[in-house]
């Protein structure tokens, strides 16, 4: 079907620059040139391709759309307020305002018909190519002859500065790969970055990598008014399922300003002169701010009434599906509505101290095994160290592309190859498509590799588990470039992220249950590569508060707090003490976010006063200070060798840790006055 010209098409186009500049001018911040530029193709995509629901924006098999330049905010929030989500024009008009639902970088769960949070530029790349996937997926586990319940397409706007992000090339190659045919990429080709003419740094063939990466490679070379070549492109693109498809689009950011091509328009507003001369050419009320022509409403309310026909229909065919697939039918809307099977924590692992001594990732690999075949929705995969991480269920399908033999699009273990900040980008990409919870795998040390992914996943909410393993000096011989002593408190710091650092099997179990039964809170696991015991007195419930007495005394000398690998360390110190005359309880504190969540009463009867309290930990020791008054760590970087060789050369073992228990006792004695629980502060925030 070739493209046909619509009346409003001009006015409509007009109206979304107009709205743009205005929306930035009114806030005095904001990026108005690429809105601008990109008014053509954001007007042929969504008034004749999207297929969405404005008054229902969480239908399941609705097109999902991604600004990976997010900067381009303006231009989204106009055109959810035209289609009539629930953006009003007064939203508009508090751009980048506080408490506005129009910040200013869009974000997931803020804004209604946001799909992802976007603005560090390649991410909502990434995202969106976990989009693709999560649709592959679905529609191969659910679709059904005469049941083609899943069948959306993902389409992504971005620009020069995503392209040049590394995480966007690591999505961009593993979705050639896997020849997702589902998603459809429309390059702004503007040649503008903030330090302006991208001739300065970017000077490669953009459409020669993409050809290598495997994917369909198109172009229009007038993006500013050549409709017809828009259209054909993309009609094109979703033509053509057998791979991904890149469009480079050209186009002039700032179109209509005086300042257009250059790089005064793309990050200030247009001065108030050059917004009336451009509503003046585009045949705009020049004296009206935020004018919006009734026939641009009429035009984009028949997105929303297609929109709506759609899922009525979807509606129907899945109410048949469900009186020829009852039981297909019942876990594919569980899972869409996010519940949980019922019992499916009945399978967890529970351990008692006389089972074997295990590492926390083969404890995790226990986990897997027992609770993935109740939860069909946890989608995994592994950085290229499945063997490491013990990730794989044993009999689970890799998801690959069926041609190539190694899998098929139902398979729930993705080879994400040795592209870690992908990895983390895609997978917020799968939790947000909604029905699936995904965990991802590398060495807690490469999760810093990830770290613009796993703020966003904190940030938007998206509970995403990551299974970090190698997790201290405890790895041994890969020595310092491979032990974390820095990772551990840089994602404490991250606001609603919860780290778990277990000590044995049952914190282990905790910590799955957590994670998993997390809404809106992504986790990271971090597991040993050495054998653990099996602790008395832990259990799953104990240590899903966050923080735990493991071995109780009264009237003690001193109090021990650890995690993971190093609280066994802590109760063999105990030991020595108690054989010395010092009372010492140990604390295990497996998750700080969590623990910090408990009531002040709670908190208080594990780091209570009365008694100094020393932290003891294989990484760096900040961030501790919060719940101990001495702490025992690492100085430095760690060291190469055997395990046992590298603890003993830092100190961390029973008889110097007991050692420096007496110490601390010594200290605080000699000191007199009472001992507070650092726990007691003046405020909180």
């Amino acid at each position: 079907m070739s493209f046909v010209p619509n009346q409003f098409d001009d006015v409509s186009i007009a109206t979304i620059r107009a709205l743009a500049a205005d929306v930035v001018a009114k806030a005095n911040s904001g990026h108005p040139g690429a809105p601008m530029g990109m008014a053509p193709v954001a007007h042929v995509l969504f008034s004749r391709f999207f297929n969405a629901n404005p008054k229902d924006s969480k239908w399941y098999n609705r097109d999902r759309f991604v600004l990976s330049n997010g900067h381009a905010c303006a231009l989204q929030y106009v055109l959810l307020h035209l289609m009539g989500y629930k953006l009003t024009m007064d939203d508009l008009k508090a751009f980048r305002q506080i408490d506005s639902k129009t910040p200013g970088h869009p974000e997931f769960g803020h804004t209604d018909g946001i799909e992802v949070t976007t603005g560090p530029l390649g991410q909502g790349f990434a995202n969106a190519v976990g989009l693709a996937i999560a649709q592959e997926h679905m529609g191969a586990v659910y679709n059904k002859d005469g049941f083609e319940l899943i069948n959306n397409f993902t389409y992504v706007f971005t620009g020069d500065g995503c392209l040049m992000e590394g995480v966007a090339s690591e999505a961009a190659s593993l979705a050639g790969h896997l020849q997702l045919g589902n998603l459809i990429v429309i390059y702004d080709d503007n040649h503008i970055s903030i330090d302006g003419d991208t001739a300065v740094a970017f000077t490669e063939n953009v459409e020669q990598r993409f050809l290598s990466y495997g994917w369909q490679v198109l172009h229009v070379d007038n993006g500013d008014s050549d409709l017809a070549a828009i259209y054909d492109s993309i009609a094109a693109a979703k033509a053509d399922t057998s791979k991904p498809t890149i469009i480079r689009l050209k186009t002039t950011i700032g179109f209509g300003s005086k300042l257009q091509g250059t790089h005064g328009v793309h990050g200030a507003p247009l001065k108030a002169d050059d917004i009336a001369a451009l509503k003046t050419k585009f045949n705009l009320p020049a004296d009206q701010s935020f004018y919006v022509p009734q026939e641009t409403y009429a035009a984009y309310s028949e997105i929303g009434t297609r929109g709506a026909a759609l899922e009525e229909k979807w509606t129907a065919l899945l109410a048949e599906y469900g009186k020829k697939y009852p039981k297909e039918h019942a876990e594919l809307t569980r899972r869409i509505a996010g519940k949980l099977p019922d019992g499916w924590e009945k399978t967890l692992p529970v351990y008692k101290p006389t089972d074997a001594a295990q590492a926390s990732r083969k404890l995790s690999e226990i986990c897997l095994t027992s609770i993935i075949p109740g939860l069909p929705e946890l989608i995994g995969g592994s950085a290229d160290l499945t063997g490491s991480n013990l990730t794989k269920v044993k009999g689970s399908v890799d998801f690959q592309h069926p041609s190539t033999g190694l899998g098929n699009y139902s398979g729930t273990y993705i080879r994400y190859g040795v592209r870690e900040h992908a990895m983390g980008a895609i997978a917020n990409g799968l939790s947000a498509y909604g029905g699936i919870i995904p965990f991802v795998a590398t060495f807690l040390n490469f999760v810093s590799y990830a770290a613009g992914a796993v703020r966003l996943s904190a940030l938007s909410g998206h509970p995403v588990i990551w299974v970090a393993t190698h997790d201290s000096i405890g790895l041994g011989e890969d020595g310092p470039t491979h032990q974390p002593v820095e990772t551990a408190i840089h994602f404490r710091a991250t606001p609603n992220l919860a780290f778990w650092r277990t000590a044995d099997g049952n914190e282990t179990s905790a910590a799955y249950y957590w994670a998993i039964t997390a809404k809106r809170t992504p986790s990271i696991l971090s597991l040993s590569r050495q054998n653990l015991p099996n602790l008395e007195g832990s259990t799953i419930e104990k240590a899903l508060k966050g923080g735990y007495v493991v071995h109780e005394e009264t009237g003690e000398d001193l109090t021990i707090v650890s995690s993971g690998s190093e609280v066994s360390i802590a109760l063999e110190a105990a030991t020595k003490l108690k054989a010395e005359g010092v009372k010492t309880r140990v604390v295990s504190l497996p998750c700080w976010l969590v623990f910090d969540q408990q009531s002040e009463e709670y908190k208080l009867s594990v780091l209570r006063s009365g008694a100094p309290i020393l932290s003891l930990e294989a990484l760096s020791t900040v961030g501790w200070q919060k719940y101990s008054h001495e702490q025992y760590g690492l100085p430095s970087w760690g060291a190469s060798g055997p395990y046992l060789k590298v603890y003993e050369k830092f100190g961390i073992t029973g008889s110097n840790i007991a050692s420096v228990g007496k110490k601390v006792v010594d200290f605080y004695k000699k000191k007199g006055g009472e001992v507070v629980s650092p726990l007691v502060k003046a405020f909180t925030l």
